[in-house]
């Protein structure tokens, strides 16, 4: 049975282009749904699916990154990519080795996408390692700083708020509900989840090494690598290291 994971962070989006392929492709089995780049990797990497749907714009990582990692996490993988944007992207699409969707998807225009890839399926092999190629020409396009870029952040520590510059940020991560902020001076809470924090960090200084943490690059001292391909960052100003999951070494060896 053919499989795919979706990577789409607006929920209702997500949900219609499931209910289209259940139509178009009865036979195709989604086994994730990813609301940032950070996941849609990590679900590439952990189910190794036939095909992915990535958002272009997504928290995190974009879709281009992620396609260009999990060409080395998951080289059979094909990719289509979903757009919103003018012709100039459509036509690099359209001379690349991955198919697109424009927003909004319709019936007919996913009907296509599936015999394509149905075909490409079929011949697999010749696609692999060109999806990556394509990501990576097409990323200059997209580079973009997040809309609302953060320069402060309101966190708690204890019955005090503190508010901390985003550049003296070391890393952050999930903590249930809330967010840890790690930097020189110590640590603190957010009220804020990790997910809402990627659509406004600049994805030039922070990148996420693992579903739950991001770091910021210019706080790294060094990234070491495991015989297993799991990384391990050294940080300036703090004693700890980070693990870096194996999927997103391939960010790191791309920089």
């Amino acid at each position: 049975m053919p499989s795919c994971i979706v990577a789409e962070d607006e929920k209702l989006l997500a949900a219609a282009l499931q209910r289209e392929l259940a139509i178009a492709w009865p036979g195709l089995d989604v086994l994730e749904v990813a609301e940032d780049g950070g996941a849609a990797l990590e679900a590439i990497a952990t189910h190794r699916p036939q095909v992915a749907f990535l958002d272009i714009r997504m928290p995190g990582l974009t879709g281009m990154e992620v396609a260009a990692a999990a060409a080395d996490v998951s080289p059979d993988t094909l990719v289509v990519f979903i757009t919103a944007y003018d012709q100039y992207a459509v036509d690099a699409f359209e001379r690349g080795a991955v198919d697109y969707l424009l927003k909004p998807v319709t019936s007919d225009r996913l009907a296509q996408t599936v015999a394509r890839l149905r075909g490409r399926l079929a011949d697999a092999a010749r696609h692999v390692g060109r999806t990556a190629q394509v990501a990576r020409d097409l990323g200059a396009h997209f580079d973009r700083p997040p809309d609302e870029p953060l320069t402060w952040l309101t966190a708690s520590t204890g019955r005090a708020t503190r508010l901390i510059l985003v550049e003296d940020v070391i890393y952050l991560r999930a903590d249930n509900k809330y967010t840890l902020v790690a930097t020189a001076e110590g640590d603190a809470l957010l009220t804020r989840p990790i997910r809402d924090l990627l659509r406004q960090l600049d994805p030039r200084i922070f990148r996420q090494i693992h579903r739950s943490t991001i770091v910021n690059l210019r706080q790294v001292a060094s990234v070491e690598r495991d015989d297993s391909g799991k990384g391990c960052l050294r940080l300036r100003g703090r004693p700890e290291t980070l693990s870096v999951s194996q999927p997103f070494m391939a960010i790191f060896r791309a920089m």
